[in-house]
């Protein structure tokens, strides 16, 4: 059995979609462009850097958490996992909002 305990892996990058630089979160991993919200297809399980597909991580909706927190859907481009991760402090809202309203 795998284990399935997040690791830590914050660091600066580059967007395979929007080209843009990001930054760091500093606060929990960064895992998503906070830009464009797309994400790249590396983990099985948080930070485990594992997964062999490399596949765009598309941001296809929004889903209400606990506690009014919020979680990006993603939908791999290339194999069709569906993966989700929280929204970050830093991302584009009006992004966020796009993708809410095109799911409605």
């Amino acid at each position: 059995m795998k284990n399935k305990r997040f690791k830590m892996i914050d660091e600066n990058f580059i967007c395979d979609v929007c080209n843009k630089n990001v930054s760091k979160l500093e606060y929990t991993a960064r895992d998503h462009c906070p830009y464009c919200l797309s994400s790249k297809h590396l983990d099985i399980n948080p930070g485990d850097r594992n997964a062999n597909c490399g596949g765009i991580l598309v941001p296809i909706d929004i889903e209400k958490g606990k506690k009014d927190t919020f979680k990006i859907i993603y939908k791999c481009s290339k194999c069709g996992i569906l993966k989700k991760n929280k929204v970050a402090i830093d991302d584009n809202y009006d992004k966020i909002l796009e993708i809410m309203s095109s799911n409605k």
